[in-house]
């Protein structure tokens, strides 16, 4: 019987540890397409505002933002590659 008393806390620890996991993942995912969604935003209230130079503007930019991101996804970077960035 102390045997399972001492595992009341069991579920908890599990659900903490994957709500963690679930945010880190978010937290990864919105650094890598932040900008693009920053852009994508602001756009859609100046257009919105009735701005559509400035909306042309964001729109413009949450496709290089997009670009860029594509790009660094197809490049596969090992540990040394960042080694010999951190050396420049």
């Amino acid at each position: 019987m102390k045997f399972f008393r001492n595992q009341s806390g069991q579920g908890m620890t599990e659900y903490i540890i994957i709500v963690a996991l679930i945010a880190i993942a978010a937290i990864a995912a919105f650094a890598y397409f932040g900008q693009t969604v920053r852009h994508q935003t602001a756009a859609i209230s100046e257009s919105l505002s009735g701005d559509e130079e400035k909306a042309k503007d964001e729109i413009k930019g949450a496709g290089d933002s997009a670009d860029s991101a594509q790009k660094d996804a197809g490049e596969h970077k090992t540990l040394q590659d960042y080694v010999e960035d951190k050396a420049k």
